[in-house]
């Protein structure tokens, strides 16, 4: 018999045919199906742009001048890693336990595809999805499915997105921006973020034991949750190293050796009111948000790095010296009201506060009466506050006295800045971020400057030719057109009844500060205004007499640059805080070019660096020199309001400009001492302690020794002797 007739007359040739058609047919249907996919018949498919730069979300980084990273700003805590900065034990764990083959196929395991209908036979389940596959998932999220039907498509889609992502993608690249899309929990998105949360490392320096735990989180970030759920954290870890066993990543010795140790987490979920510069980055953050706005960039997603002016070890110094002064500080004010109330009459300090706090506004929404919310604020619940000693402290109190608690704290603002770039090395705008979060430095920030005021007075007449050496009547001064204005000095004393401008500065004397007001002419408050517009102070100042004495309110940032123009022989030059900011793809989208304005002459400059160096050696701020022992040039300014509600303290070397104001949260709440209350006390010694770190580390700081000379002959006489004599010489010939 013949195979044609064979075939036609075996009985089971419908058979044959119906298979051999039932499989063409779905081949057929499959290699349309796949063609009506590509066409978009059921939805678009990435298209090839977004293939080849996949938008993922990306932290904005925040970087120190020397390379630290300080924060970021994000929705997602994620930030990529380049192949070579992820530990080669992070790939091995990650293809051992999801892909072994990835390295030999297309996008598609097709091997691993058919082992799903054997598993399913026998009752298992088991994925076959690749890590491209995944990948792309990761880029181009599922929606939900209606049928069996979207669920079908929507695999294919996968499947024609991962080939593609091979065929425009090396290995190192698929896997590499696959371990950048995971999410880890924690808040943490991608494997540099993951190593930093969970381990504090870097992606690169993650060891076996490291990489399979968070390899095995990636089944399920809650369910292998090393924090929520360390057990199956622990056992599933022990399940990827058997994995990397299995396929030779790591010896059966190796693997018993590691299996018992326990998974040593260093956990630490980022927090934006931790870390370092929690003020300066709040502040960075709002302005960041108004530039992003105005240049078309997200904050949030286009993984910006900021790179600033801070720099990282001298911000770490000036929030240490905040604190070691502070914490003395606030025992002394304690023992000192103890027994009463600092607010004393003025309880509508309370009110305000209440009013103020999240508490009130919620209920406020609520539909509360006045009575309902004093009433709330009055019974005791429990609550976490501000301590120094432990941080925080679980307690329970009424809300009502919660604000009496914060009102007895010392608030603080502190800035340093190199005057010669204008940068910003330090910002501390608070003693803690997550309890106070008002910034004590930025420019909206305004205090009554008091006696930090003077010096630019004093430089008003240095630039109009005075000499430190004039002889001053420290007497009272009376302004025409201010009958009642008849300020005293602080201490109430007049045994001296005249004194050099060098003395009346080194002691902060009020008469003699106001003689030179007198003496300037009728319009000395608005020349003194427009001096100090030169030297950066943009606070409203009002144009009286008085203005000399600090009555006005000026923030930490503009006062400390006005100093700068001191150390900076003359030029004002502005304070900034970014240096440059960089897009993901490595452009510069931003450099900064501080502005600087020629305020005074270099004479000026350098006269009104000796008067003020006199202060910090035998003025006001004497400590400086005999008790602190701040080595080589320094000069500065003590400032105390009235009531001793405001203590500031600004200190000028050649190369670094610091200042500092010290005060309550309400003027009305305050010392009631000079030994206690002046800037003298409150503000100085954090600068001291401050420069005591700065000055003992060579790597920021070189101490010089003098404040520079002017190279042109100076025509003042600075010398008090040779200027008496020469007063003295003046009289003869009058008197001849």
């Amino acid at each position: 018999m013949s195979i044609n007739q064979y075939f036609f007359n075996n009985p089971y040739k419908k058979i044959f045919v119906w298979i051999w058609v039932t499989i063409f047919s779905g081949l057929a249907l499959f290699g349309t199906l796949i063609m009506m996919i590509t066409w978009g018949w059921f939805g678009e498919l990435p298209l090839l742009e977004e293939l080849e730069n996949p938008k993922t979300y990306l932290a904005s980084e925040i970087y120190a001048e020397d390379g630290v990273l300080l924060g970021k700003y994000y929705l997602q805590n994620r930030s990529n890693a380049n192949f070579n900065e992820i530990s080669p034990n992070v790939f091995n764990a990650l293809i051992a336990t999801e892909d072994i083959r990835f390295y030999d196929h297309p996008g598609i395991d097709f091997r691993g595809a058919t082992s799903i209908v054997v598993y399913a036979l026998i009752g298992k389940k088991r994925g076959a999805s690749t890590i491209t596959q995944q990948l792309a998932k990761n880029l181009f999220p599922r929606k939900k499915f209606d049928n069996v039907f979207n669920k079908a498509t929507t695999k294919l889609k996968e499947w024609i997105t991962a080939v593609r992502i091979e065929q425009r993608y090396t290995k190192e690249e698929v896997i590499t921006m696959y371990l950048n899309t995971v999410e880890f929990g924690g808040n943490a998105f991608g494997i540099n973020s993951a190593a930093k949360t969970f381990f504090n490392k870097k992606a690169g320096d993650l060891n076996e034991n490291e990489s399979a735990l968070l390899v095995g989180m990636l089944k399920g970030i809650t369910k292998f949750n090393p924090i929520r759920n360390p057990e199956n954290a622990l056992h599933r870890r022990n399940t990827v190293l058997d994995q990397m066993r299995k396929y030779d990543f790591i010896s059966a010795k190796t693997f018993d050796t590691l299996s018992i140790k326990p998974i040593g987490l260093v956990y630490h979920e980022e927090d934006h009111n931790e870390g370092l510069a929690p003020y300066f980055r709040e502040h960075l953050r709002l302005e960041l948000l108004q530039w992003c706005e105005e240049n078309g960039y997200n904050l949030y997603k286009d993984g910006l790095k900021i790179y600033t002016t801070i720099n990282s070890k001298m911000q770490v110094m000036a929030e240490q010296a905040v604190h070691q002064h502070l914490n003395d500080m606030q025992r002394k004010f304690y023992n000192h009201w103890k027994g009463r109330e600092p607010w004393g009459r003025f309880t509508e300090l309370l009110t305000a506060g209440m009013k103020r706090s999240d508490r009130y506004r919620i209920l406020k929404a609520e539909g509360k009466t006045e009575n309902e919310i004093v009433n709330i604020f009055n019974k005791p619940v429990h609550m976490k506050v501000f301590s120094y000693t432990r941080g925080e402290i679980d307690t329970v109190m009424t809300p009502l006295d919660s604000i009496k608690y914060y009102k007895y704290f010392l608030q603080c603002g502190f800035m340093s800045m190199d005057p010669r770039t204008g940068y910003i090395k330090a910002w501390v705008g608070g003693i803690n971020h997550k309890h106070f979060q008002y910034d004590h430095v930025n420019i909206n920030s305004k205090r009554q400057a008091g006696s930090t005021f003077k010096p630019i007075v004093y430089t008003l007449a240095m630039d109009n030719g005075w000499s430190p050496c004039f002889i001053a009547p420290n007497q009272p001064v009376q302004f025409e057109g201010y009958p009642d204005f008849d300020p005293q000095n602080a201490d109430g004393k007049y045994d001296k009844p005249e004194m050099t401008l060098y003395r009346g500065l080194q002691f902060s004397v009020n008469r003699i500060v106001m003689y030179l007001m007198k003496q300037l002419g009728p319009n000395a408050p608005q020349s003194v205004i427009e001096l100090a517009r030169k030297m950066g102070i943009k606070s409203d100042l009002p144009p009286y007499p008085a203005i000399a004495l600090g009555t006005a309110d000026i923030s930490v940032y503009e006062m400390v640059g006005a100093f700068s123009t001191f150390a900076n022989k003359g030029v004002w030059t502005e304070p900034v805080y970014v240096q440059r900011i960089i897009d993901k793809h490595g452009n510069i989208v931003r450099e900064t070019v501080p502005k600087t304005v020629e305020a005074i002459s270099e004479q000026t400059a350098y006269i009104m660096e000796k008067m003020l160096e006199r202060v910090t050696a035998h003025g006001t701020a004497a400590k400086i020199k005999y008790s602190y022992q701040i080595p080589g040039a320094v000069g500065g300014k003590t400032g105390t309001t009235q009531n001793y509600s405001d203590g500031w303290f600004i200190g000028i070397t050649p190369s670094l400009v610091s200042g500092c104001w010290v005060g309550c949260e309400d003027r009305a709440v305050h010392f009631r001492s000079m030994d206690l209350g002046s800037g003298s006390a409150m503000a100085m010694p954090i600068w001291a302690y401050y420069m005591q770190k700065v000055t003992a580390d060579t790597s920021v700081f070189k101490v010089q020794q003098e404040f520079e000379i002017p190279k042109q002959p100076i025509t003042v006489e600075m010398n008090c002797d040779t200027y008496q004599k020469e007063d003295v010489k003046k009289l003869e010939m009058i008197e001849e």
